[in-house]
């Protein structure tokens, strides 16, 4: 029998923690060991034949599950899939009125609190107005104590690595430190602090005991 690390531990029991904080506000919540485990818990909760779509969450590509979703019985409305500009924005609108949204969350706090900054606001949008459902999956990396602690590491680590990997013209981008920018090109345009679920239940908070995302 494999013993469990001492961070293994801790995941599992600050996530089981955390879903009863997350449920205190509103939200639908899941703690799964692993990624294997919460993309099946994601498939559970969107039935096959619903329309479905996500934004540029590294999270649930690393997972596989935007694959997986153009794989099975879905309705896949996919931005990766656009011709140029123009079309990405429009699939992008269309993502607004789908059946489940899905995404990560750039960070969690201890208490259930989703912070999130985003570029062009497509993502944030979708999380708190639009589709019927939002289904968010988070690697236990993401969690910090406090709303403040969050949105510094969304500022200070997430923001700047992301930029990097959208290749921005973004000062982070090149010494990977938030200048807190008016870059044409920042991907912190808008913020969005999700304290609580309405309508109850409609967003679905999926954590995992491991590193996933940035």
């Amino acid at each position: 029998m494999k013993l469990s690390t001492p961070l293994e531990m801790r995941n599992d029991l600050l996530g089981k923690k955390l879903v009863g904080e997350l449920e205190k506000r509103n939200f639908e919540a899941y703690y799964c060991k692993t990624s294997a485990e919460a993309m099946e818990k994601a498939f559970a909760l969107i039935p096959e034949g619903s329309s479905v779509s996500w934004g540029g969450s590294v999270t649930i590509r690393e997972m596989g599950l935007t694959d997986a979703f153009h794989a099975k019985n879905y309705k896949v409305v996919d931005r990766d899939l656009a011709k140029d500009a123009d079309e990405k924005f429009e699939l992008q609108r269309q993502a607004l009125m789908v059946d489940c949204y899905v995404t990560s969350t750039n960070a969690i706090t201890e208490d259930g609190v989703l912070v999130n900054i985003d570029g062009v606001g497509n993502r944030v949008a979708a999380m708190s107005f639009g589709p019927k459902n939002v289904v968010v999956i988070v690697g236990m990396n993401k969690v910090e104590k406090t709303a403040e602690d969050a949105l510094t590491r969304v500022r200070t680590y997430a923001a700047p690595v992301n930029s990097m990997r959208f290749m921005g013209k973004t000062p982070c981008a090149v010494d990977g430190v938030c200048h807190n920018c008016k870059s044409p090109e920042s991907i912190c345009n808008q913020m969005l602090i999700t304290r609580n679920c309405r309508p109850a239940k409609r967003i679905k908070v999926i954590l995992v005991g491991e590193e996933l995302g940035f």
